[in-house]
C-alpha cells in the first residue's frame, strides 16, 4: 500500500478532532467519533482525562486497529473494537447504557484490509474505489436533516441567527435521540455493544491495483483528490452555510468554524 495524501481537520480550530486516521502495514482506516447528544459521561477515565465521547470512541477504535492481527476478518474486527469501547464503561452504568444508546461512546469507521482485500463500512462513512462511490448512511439522517431545513425555512428569524445559535438543530435533538434507540438494530456502529453486522457493508476488491479514498461524512462531496474535496466543501460553505439547500445536514457551518463537521480523508493505492 502507498499513501498518496491525507488530511484530518477539526471543524472547530479550538477543539480536538473526533475523527481519526490509522495506517499500519496491513490496514488503512478512517474513524468518525460521534458527537455526543447527552451530557452524561459513562466512561471510567473521564475524571482523569476529560475527553468528549466522540474522541474517546475514536481513540478506542484506533487503538484496536493498531493491534489487529493481519488476517482478521470483519467479524473479528467488530468483536475486538466492541471490546475496546466496552472496556471504557463504568460497570455500574452498563444496564443504563443498554437502554440509552445516546449515552454510549459511539463511532463509525471504514477499514481497508490489505490481506483480505476488503473494505469494511461500519456506520456512516464513504469511499471511492477507482471511479466507484460507496457509502453506508444512517437510515434516519436524511429525515432529520429535512426536518431541520423545514424549521429554518418556517422561522421568522434571520438565517444568520442559525449560524450563531442553531435552534433548529436543538429542536431535532429529541428525535435524534429517539432514532438512536435503533443503534445496532437497524444500522451498525461501534459502541461497546454487539455490532449489527448485517448492516455492515463489505466491498471485496480483486487483485488488480486500485486507487482508494476513505473518508468520514465530513466531506459532503467526495472527490478523487483532497484538493477537489476541499474545494467542493468550501463552495458549499459559501453557497449554503446552513446546509438546507441541495445538500442538507443536521448541522450548519457555525460561525467561527471551518466546516459543519470534523473531517478525515486518505487516498492510497493498493
Amino acid at each position: 500500500m502507498t499513501i498518496i495524501e491525507q488530511a484530518l481537520v477539526a471543524k472547530n480550530p479550538l477543539k480536538r478532532c473526533e475523527d481519526g486516521i490509522v495506517t499500519t502495514p496491513d490496514f488503512v482506516a478512517v474513524i468518525d467519533g460521534s458527537t455526543s447528544k447527552s451530557q452524561l459521561r459513562c466512561h471510567r477515565d473521564f475524571a482523569l482525562r476529560p475527553r468528549s465521547n466522540g474522541e474517546l470512541a475514536m481513540l478506542s477504535v484506533a487503538a484496536s486497529i493498531k493491534k489487529l492481527p493481519a488476517n482478521s476478518s470483519c467479524h473479528q474486527f467488530c468483536q475486538i473494537a466492541t471490546s475496546a469501547i466496552r472496556s471504557r464503561y463504568k460497570k455500574a452504568m452498563l444496564a443504563h447504557l443498554e437502554s440509552h444508546p445516546e449515552d454510549r461512546l459511539t463511532a463509525s469507521c471504514i477499514v481497508f484490509s490489505r490481506l483480505r482485500r476488503e473494505i469494511w463500512m461500519i456506520g456512516d462513512c464513504q469511499c471511492l474505489v477507482g471511479d466507484n462511490y460507496f457509502d453506508n448512511p444512517k437510515p434516519y439522517e436524511q429525515e432529520l436533516a429535512e426536518r431541520r431545513a423545514e424549521i429554518i425555512a418556517a422561522s421568522p428569524k434571520p438565517w444568520d441567527h442559525f449560524l450563531d445559535d442553531d435552534t433548529a438543530r436543538a429542536a431535532i435533538i429529541p428525535r435524534m435521540k429517539e432514532t438512536m434507540l435503533q443503534q445496532n438494530k437497524t444500522y451498525s456502529v461501534v459502541d461497546g455493544f454487539p455490532v449489527a453486522e448485517k448492516h455492515v457493508r463489505i466491498i471485496t476488491l480483486d487483485f488488480k491495483p486500485w486507487q482508494i479514498v476513505l473518508a468520514s461524512d465530513g466531506y459532503p462531496f467526495l472527490c478523487p483528490t483532497l484538493a477537489e474535496s476541499e474545494a467542493r466543501l468550501e463552495a458549499q460553505r459559501q453557497r449554503d452555510p446552513l446546509n438546507i439547500g441541495e445538500f442538507k445536514a443536521t448541522k450548519a457551518f457555525a460561525r467561527g468554524n471551518n466546516s459543519f463537521d470534523d473531517r478525515a480523508y486518505i487516498r492510497f493505492t493498493a
